[in-house]
């Protein structure tokens, strides 16, 4: 008896797995707000599992290892936070202060050399009075705007609470991960239909390269960049430099943004605070174009890779559709997913090759695209050996 699958029964199958996509994704765009501290923790165990393996395979439990590696990563996030929460609040301090600065600056010098080169009247738009009479004519909606803005206040002390729940259940939850991962592992693995288990492991095995390059790689750029820039701003004398450094690193996640509003920021700080001199503007600068090198020729290179292989241009749309699809959440996982999906979409393309499809019917004989098509003739009769 053939009990080899029908094109029917392939495209029914097919269907059902569709249809369990639909209702997943819709499940995740309805709790998403709950899954967040979920997605964190099972992140946070993920990576903390290669460390709980080896300590297993140096002859300690299971549950010694994840004791171990959890109170590491509390120690080290404590720590982070104890050194870089004063000097923030410093900066920001700083910040404060120098807002007067920085508004004067702007009114007596950006604006004015903004309108001698584009012709607009900006200044007469800032003019006190006119914003005293303009707060006037709309007062009913400044009136109904501000009394939504107090309204949505006063309901959000539910989602502040839940908040910090979050918080709370965050470590919690990545303790059970971090334990228990190895059996979600398998319990996962068991509901993969058994005809394509080799392909599912497959695609696993390098999407879990993938994302190993982006959590964990980008995740140590961030914090090289960032220590760069900040160590490197604050060396040439600008004031705000570990501020602005710690900005651009935390945002280079996405390819050249963080270093162009690093860039920005810089400048502006550099203009205001030395008064127009652009000595300090073109150390500034210097920081930056020294911080891109080491990105782009040392430290991508070794500690990412290249087997991210995402687009700037499509790491940019998947982290603005996540915000936009799923939130907090979605933003979260944006660049995750994208790891993954370029991976599957790789495969997709590496068996569209390999199909009739592309190939067509008969074989064709391809020609290398170095010979010039020019080039080529008919070869002579006698050359052939046709007399």
């Amino acid at each position: 008896m053939d009990l080899s699958p029908t094109p029917a029964s392939t495209l029914a199958r097919r269907w059902q797995w569709l249809i369990i996509a639909v209702i997943a994704g819709w499940l995740i765009w309805l709790l998403a707000p709950v899954l967040t501290p979920f997605v964190l923790a099972a992140l946070l165990g993920w990576l903390g599992d290669p460390w709980v393996d080896r300590l297993e395979r140096r002859g300690r439990s299971r549950t010694t290892a994840v004791v171990l590696v959890f109170t590491l990563m509390v120690l080290l996030l404590s720590l982070a936070l104890i050194i870089l929460v004063p000097m923030i609040e410093r900066q920001i301090m700083e910040l404060v202060e120098s807002l007067p600065t920085y508004r004067d600056w702007f009114v007596q010098t950006a604006i004015p050399w903004v309108e001698r080169r584009t012709g607009l009247e900006l200044v007469s738009w800032l003019d006190p009075q006119r914003i005293m009479e303009w707060i006037r004519g709309h007062w009913q909606q400044a009136g109904g705007v501000a009394a939504t803005f107090f309204g949505h206040l006063s309901r959000s002390g539910f989602a502040v609470m839940a908040w910090v729940a979050n918080i709370v259940l965050l470590p919690i939850l990545t303790f059970y991960f971090l334990r228990d991962w190895d059996k979600l592992v398998e319990r996962i693995a068991a509901l993969v239909p058994r005809d394509h288990i080799g392909t599912v492991g497959r695609l696993a095995h390098e999407s879990n390269d993938v994302l190993g390059a982006f959590l964990r790689g980008q995740f140590l750029v961030m914090l090289a960049l960032g220590a760069i820039y900040a160590a490197g701003l604050s060396i040439v004398g600008l004031k705000l430099g570990l501020l602005i450094g710690i900005i651009a690193g935390l945002i280079s996640f996405v390819p050249y943004l963080g270093t162009a509003i690093g860039i920005v920021l810089g400048v502006v700080a550099a203009l205001v605070q030395s008064g127009g001199d652009w000595t300090l503007v073109a150390l500034v600068m210097a920081v930056f174009v020294v911080g891109q090198m080491l990105e782009g020729y040392v430290l991508t290179p070794r500690i990412v890779g290249d087997r991210i292989g995402l687009h700037p241009v499509a790491v940019i749309f998947a982290i603005m559709a996540g915000g936009q699809l799923f939130g907090f959440l979605g933003m979260l996982l944006a660049l995750p997913v994208a790891a993954v999906a370029n991976v599957m979409l790789r495969y997709a393309h590496e068996q569209y090759t390999r199909s009739p499809l592309y190939a067509g019917d008969r074989p064709a004989i391809l020609l290398d695209s170095y010979i010039d098509n020019g080039a080529v003739e008919e070869t002579p009769p006698q050359d052939r050996g046709d007399k």
